[in-house]
């Protein structure tokens, strides 16, 4: 096992992804490549469903945050394992769409709707729009009521955590671009709002703190500050909240380094907190949903590479050079995520060598890593770095004009292409001439 279970080593020495030779993976389908463990999936969806019923009740229900990883098939997925999904934009709804996700167990995201994201959503027949704030909150209400419709919504709340991560991944302290504060007041004004508004159900709230979390404290504390905060509107407006959004965030391990976490404790110890909450404030338990979106996909993937040559600096480092790069995985350049990489044709031998991962791109900061732990490699190797599958073809670019790489999915060792690699036909389709 390497980080996963799913991630192994076979008798010729080769890293094995749910049970497939990723060499021969290579060799059929090409570098870079984006390969996913389907069952992996599945199986982390069925542990948040069974979790969420099972502390929260039997209407509680996981949505997958498709933003972590977004293509046709990864909705039908959610759609047979009984998860609803959000969407952040228009594409996400699109594809959704076209991949015949039901409508009404979509919440639509995103702090900036537009009016054509507004009217496609309502035309769509979205379940749920989770509101950002007062102007999208009016726009939404004249929309609805254009339409002789009521639109369903949950209004995002800040609860004013720090969850102690990346700062580009902080969503819940109080001067976040999401959401309305409770400590300024401008949530219960909000909330004030939407309950005269015209069109407007308002359904409950939706909090999310943040993303990478390894800590269940900071989800506790955001959940005890919600279920207060529901108090207090039915105190003071005599208004039942029926649906409580926790929002995702729960951390994936991506090196030996980091924690493994029980995903169905961690719903379990959440549920705790609100039901022990709810019985003190006299507030009836709502509806639980929860957005896992990275746990869900994030460890079933892996990335392919082939190795172009090696650079040796004496004094100072040592570099691989892939055929990929940030274009593909622009997470270090970002964020300088860490990940777990080998040489997957020498998979069991010693990861006894420093270097850093070089992608192709014009571009000093096109890194996958630094001062990382592999084999020594040569030109003509298969180059793996594991977990690769949650905001990796999500936020793949083509910088310097490089195709982005298919996506390849594995079911009990059948491979098949789920997405197409881009041609450079691909990349001029739309310039007008």
């Amino acid at each position: 096992m390497i980080i996963h279970n799913h991630f192994d080593v076979n008798s010729k020495g080769h890293l094995t992804i749910g049970g497939t030779d990723a060499v021969e993976l290579a060799k059929e389908f090409g570098t870079p490549a984006y390969i996913l463990d389907e069952n992996v999936i599945r199986e982390n969806c069925r542990t948040y469903l069974r979790a969420a019923r099972e502390h929260f009740g039997a209407d509680a229900l996981p949505l997958y945050a498709s933003k972590a990883l977004c293509f046709t098939g990864i909705y039908k997925i959610a759609a047979e394992e009984g998860l609803g999904v959000d969407c952040v934009s228009g594409g996400e709804l699109y594809v959704a769409k076209r991949a015949g996700f039901p409508a009404d167990k979509i919440y639509f995201h995103g702090n900036n709707k537009t009016d054509r994201d507004i009217a496609d959503a309502l035309d769509m027949g979205v379940g749920t729009f989770v509101v950002d704030n007062c102007d999208e909150l009016e726009a939404l209400s004249e929309a609805a009521t254009r339409r002789g419709i009521t639109q369903r919504i949950l209004l995002r709340i800040t609860p004013g955590i720090d969850p102690h991560t990346h700062r580009a991944i902080m969503t819940g302290n109080v001067d976040s671009k999401f959401g309305s504060a409770i400590v300024t007041g401008q949530a219960m004004d909000i909330v004030k709002r939407a309950i005269a508004a015209d069109g407007i159900e308002l359904a409950g709230l939706h909090c999310h703190i943040g993303s990478q979390i390894f800590d269940i404290e900071p989800f506790s504390d955001a959940a005890a500050i919600m279920v207060r905060f529901i108090a207090q509107i039915k105190a003071e407006c005599g208004y039942e909240i029926k649906e409580l959004n926790l929002g995702g965030g729960l951390g994936v391990r991506y090196t030996e380094y980091d924690r493994d976490i029980d995903y169905a404790e961690a719903v379990k110890d959440i549920a705790t907190v609100v039901k022990n909450l709810c019985a003190e404030g006299g507030v009836k338990l709502p509806k639980i949903i929860l957005e896992p979106g990275r746990s869900l996909v994030a460890a079933a993937g892996a990335t392919l590479y082939t190795v172009g040559g090696v650079k040796e600096i004496p004094g100072f480092k040592n570099y691989i050079s892939v055929d990929g790069g940030m274009p593909d995985n622009p997470r270090y350049a970002l964020y300088q995520s860490q990940y777990t990489a080998l040489i997957a044709n020498r998979a069991n031998e010693p990861r006894d060598y420093r270097a850093t991962l070089a992608g192709r791109c014009c571009e000093s900061g096109d890194l996958l890593g630094e001062n990382m732990e592999i084999q020594k490699a040569k030109r003509g190797d298969i180059l793996a770095v594991l977990v690769t599958g949650a905001y990796n073809y999500s936020m793949a670019s083509n910088y310097n004009k490089l195709p982005r790489p298919p996506v390849i999915m594995l079911k009990d060792g059948v491979a098949r292409v789920a997405v197409k690699r881009e041609s450079y036909e691909d990349l001029v389709a739309n310039d007008v001439i």
